[in-house]
């Protein structure tokens, strides 16, 4: 009887296990139940959608680059086809083997193949990897013939730009280059492989506008991100196009023109808008070697270079105005009550207290009033105007007429020179102004600097009478495009040094100068090149109504000392290259109808009238020869070409 006992009580144990066991299976299956439900009907929605997400991948694509055209819509920035040869590794069974095959068709430096290995190592197999761009029809044949031995290789084509002008047009459009650290701002655009960008000059002003809207590419992949189709494409918005109011061939002249002279800038104005006609600094660069990538030979060139060529002279190049700048001065003494008959006698120097202040002619001009002292470029008689009139009164005419501050050009960069006040030299330099700096401002030396910009902005507004700004971006009808806020700030007179803001030129569109202050200069600076004795006579333009009017100047770049006075003044051509004076010329024709303005700058090349004012004259011959009315009345007139030289008059300043 123990031993049934002892089985039942067994055996209702394992039935209570049973039913444990049972009911737990039971409960397990529900829950299973439950949430398959949850997962395939209440959150179906949901999962659909993250799936889809894994399974759909949206890639931008890069837009065309907007393109940018001159004044008569020649082309000066485009973009072209390019070959590129790419890599994908896990199609490369030896991707060093492969790279070296590749070698013996295109050169593959040491560097980039450094660059190749560390992307294969890095980036997923199949994701290509660039090993070449801007390959040579050529190459690309060489390489599709030896594709058997290549494996893991392809062509892709794409786009690059182009600058057909080259170096000539370097520095008004900058260039586009690859996207750096500090320029990614969270655009996604910024981060597509090989993705450009503006790194200067036009290229950078406006490449938001230039860059246009990134399209869209919804492509299938699977688990590890490969692409298995693409399910829709939707392209982008091109870049707008740009049209500039250069004119590329003249342009193309001025840099020709500055080639003779090692380091030299021009700028071309119309005198009654404001528009930019040329403005060349040369030596330039290539801006074609950005676009495909420069080389680290190319880049240590340019800024090694000792003539900085990357620099914009002609907007950041910040010079001694010389005697350009004299007009300046009689404008400020007409202002102040001095007449154009006022008469000064130069016997060759002026003396201040114990110093003694030279005339650039030794011997003096004698008795000068205000027209004949602009003509022949007087330095007493302007010492003599700076002891009548303070050197405030001078800063505040010369900023009326776009010196001291920003002009405003629509291109980065541009510095505005300095026009020194007496707050100015307590203000950064912590001594008081002395009466002999202003006679020395009242040259153009000393504390004063412009930009050939601002020289050429201070001419057109002297020929016009109007507060011209200059630009380069028009609209379809040839004005001003509309600008953004910061260049309306730099127009109205922002500067870095902390003088005084100037007038906003662009609102204000007059200057508050009398006509026949304006009108005293005019003839004054007729008579610089078109009478004798002036400065200028033997570089004048002689074709019936295509007369220039103009200033010379040079700025010297070096102290002359008692003892070479005494001895005799070392000339420019004695000297060596860095301690020669820059020549400086500023003038606009035709006279009695002002169309164009130039300012010249000839670094070290000594005197304005050998140096600066033949390039000028030349320049505004090939202007008006350009002019649209001119050549559709199909008016051709021999000019004088960049060979011709006229022998330096005996009466110039560099006499």
């Amino acid at each position: 009887m123990a031993f049934i006992n002892e089985d039942q009580g067994r055996y209702k144990t394992f039935s209570r296990r049973a039913a444990l066991i049972a009911g737990g299976q039971v409960a397990l299956f529900a829950a299973l139940a439950g949430r398959m439900y949850q997962l395939q009907v209440l959150d179906s929605d949901r999962y659909a959608m993250l799936a889809e997400d894994n399974r759909i991948s949206l890639r931008l694509i890069p837009p065309p680059r907007g393109r940018i055209f001159d004044r008569f819509g020649v082309p000066l920035a485009v973009n072209q086809h390019q070959y590129r040869l790419v890599l994908i590794s896990e199609n490369s069974p030896d991707v060093e083997a492969t790279l070296d095959r590749i070698g013996q068709i295109v050169q593959v430096s040491p560097k980039e193949r450094e660059r190749i290995l560390r992307e294969v190592r890095r980036k997923r197999g199949f994701v290509p990897i660039t090993v070449r761009d801007n390959l040579s029809w050529d190459q690309v044949s060489r390489i599709e013939v030896n594709a058997p031995d290549l494996p893991g290789t392809a062509i892709e084509v794409g786009e690059t730009r182009h600058y057909p002008y080259g170096e000539s047009m370097s520095h008004i459009l900058g260039y586009v280059a690859a996207v750096s650290e500090e320029d990614l701002t969270g655009d996604p655009l910024l981060e597509l492989p090989g993705f450009r960008i503006g790194k200067s000059g036009v290229e950078r002003r406006y490449d938001l506008d230039l860059r246009g809207s990134a399209g869209t590419s919804h492509v299938e992949v699977n688990a590890v991100g490969r692409t298995i189709r693409e399910l829709n494409r939707e392209e982008g918005t091109p870049g707008s196009e740009a049209r500039l109011t250069i004119d590329a061939e003249l342009q193309e002249y001025v840099f020709q023109r500055l080639q003779e002279k090692r380091s030299a800038t021009a700028v071309v104005l119309d005198a009654n808008t404001g528009a930019v006609l040329s403005l060349v600094s040369s030596p330039g660069y290539d801006p074609n070697a950005f676009a495909r990538g420069i080389s680290t030979g190319e880049w240590h060139d340019l800024i090694s270079d000792p003539l900085s060529p990357l620099t914009n002279k002609a907007i950041a190049g910040t010079y001694n105005p010389g005697s350009t700048y004299k007009m300046m001065v009689a404008l400020a003494a007409m202002e102040s009550g001095i007449q154009p008959s006022h008469k000064v006698y130069c016997p060759g120097y002026m003396e201040l207290g114990n110093a003694r202040f030279h005339c650039w002619k030794r011997w003096g001009h004698g008795r000068m009033d205000m027209h004949d002292a602009i003509k022949q470029s007087c330095d007493v008689y302007f010492y003599d105007l700076a002891r009548k009139i303070s050197i405030d009164k001078l800063a505040e005419v010369s900023r009326r007429f776009g010196l001291g501050d920003p002009v405003g050009i629509d291109l980065p960069g541009e510095l505005g020179g300095r026009i020194p006040t007496r707050q100015w030299k307590l203000a950064y330099i912590g001594e008081p102004w002395q009466k002999g700096e202003t006679l020395v401002s009242a040259i153009g030396q000393g504390f004063v600097l412009s930009t050939p910009l601002q020289l050429a902005v201070m001419t057109a507004r002297i020929a016009s009478g109007k507060a011209v700004v200059p630009y380069l971006l028009q609209d379809a009808a040839g004005a001003p495009a509309e600008r953004e806020p910061e260049v309306q700030a730099a127009s109205a007179g922002e500067t870095d040094e902390g003088a005084e803001p100037g007038p906003d030129a662009a609102q204000q569109g007059k200057l508050n100068v009398p006509e026949r202050h304006l009108q005293v200069v005019r003839q004054a600076m007729d008579a610089v090149v078109n009478e004798q004795r002036g400065t200028a006579y033997y570089k004048r333009i002689t074709e019936e109504g295509w007369e220039m009017a103009g200033k010379t100047g040079t700025s010297q770049v070096r102290r002359i000392t008692m003892a070479e006075r005494k001895a005799g003044v070392i000339k420019n051509e004695d000297l060596p290259w860095r301690r020669r004076d820059h020549g400086l010329f500023v003038g606009f024709a035709p006279v009695h109808a002002p169309r164009y303005v130039v300012a010249v700058v000839v670094e070290h090349g000594g005197g304005g009238s050998s140096a600066a004012a033949p390039i000028a004259r030349d320049i505004l011959m090939e202007a008006q020869r350009r002019d649209p009315l001119k050549r559709s009345a199909d008016r051709r007139v021999a000019h004088p070409g960049p060979g011709d030289r006229a022998p330096v008059s005996a009466d110039g300043e560099d006499a």
